[in-house]
């Protein structure tokens, strides 16, 4: 399972490019809203042996001394991104720390894009969602069209509502990036599943979907990807009505 410190990289993300990553969790252990059962992190039971959040100094300290050394190095970065082990909106000063990252991304890599990978749980916290409409890429989440599908896949802690999710996305009137993971299995993603999730996006109008399966290993074993060909088959009607759609194997 993946841990990961509090800047990080810069790796090659098969979606952004060069990414520098940033981790608002601790850096051994997760924490997060979500249990997915592909999570490459692991089962949040897993990672309970550091629950220590970086501060907002923190963050500071790690991402300005990191940059400065990429940029010696004349190391390219495409996105500076909000990922880590669990969800990042979880951290308390995540609005603080978008703002000294955005400060910082002008001093040194002013062509960078900004990134939150987030699960948009917290989206409808006013604070959280002025935070996320400062990013390039506010990148929200939405596996599944109905709560029984979610609490299949995502496996929510706490209570969790599809609706809850659209209408916070809704308040970005499009300014946002939809992912979704696709996963092969008995009464996943099956047709139905899709057409509904389909509706879904038609009614929050994302500038961009990110569909995407599994690429590494999973805590729920004998998961099945689905093929890229598969994938655009599944998206073809979205495609074909001008949605710009991302797929990644």
């Amino acid at each position: 399972m993946m841990r990961e410190t509090t800047v990080f990289g810069p790796i090659f993300s098969r979606r952004l490019g060069s990414s520098l990553g940033i981790n608002l969790l601790p850096q051994q252990g997760k924490v997060c809203n979500f249990d997915c059962v592909y999570c490459e992190c692991g089962w949040n039971k897993d990672g309970l042996e550091d629950r220590t959040l970086p501060s907002a100094r923190d963050v500071r300290k790690a991402l300005e001394a990191k940059l400065s050394a990429c940029k010696a190095a004349g190391t390219p970065i495409d996105s500076i991104t909000f990922s880590g082990d669990g969800e990042p909106t979880l951290n308390p000063e995540f609005p603080e720390i978008i703002d000294l990252t955005l400060e910082l991304r002008d001093r040194y890599y002013p062509q960078a894009r900004v990134s939150v990978l987030s699960n948009a749980t917290r989206a409808g916290k006013e604070a959280v969602f002025r935070a996320l409409q400062k990013v390039d890429n506010a990148i929200l989440k939405l596996d599944a069209p109905t709560d029984d599908r979610v609490a299949l896949v995502n496996r929510p802690v706490g209570t969790y509502h599809v609706e809850d999710v659209v209408q916070s996305l809704l308040r970005f009137q499009g300014n946002f990036v939809l992912q979704t993971m696709f996963l092969r299995g008995p009464g996943w993603a099956t047709e139905e599943w899709v057409e509904a999730w389909m509706e879904l996006v038609r009614r929050v109008k994302p500038r961009e979907v990110m569909v995407y399966t599994i690429d590494r290993e999973t805590p729920m074993k004998g998961l099945q990807k689905y093929t890229v060909e598969q994938m655009r088959t599944l998206v073809q009607p979205l495609i074909d009505e001008g949605y710009r759609i991302q797929i990644k194997g």
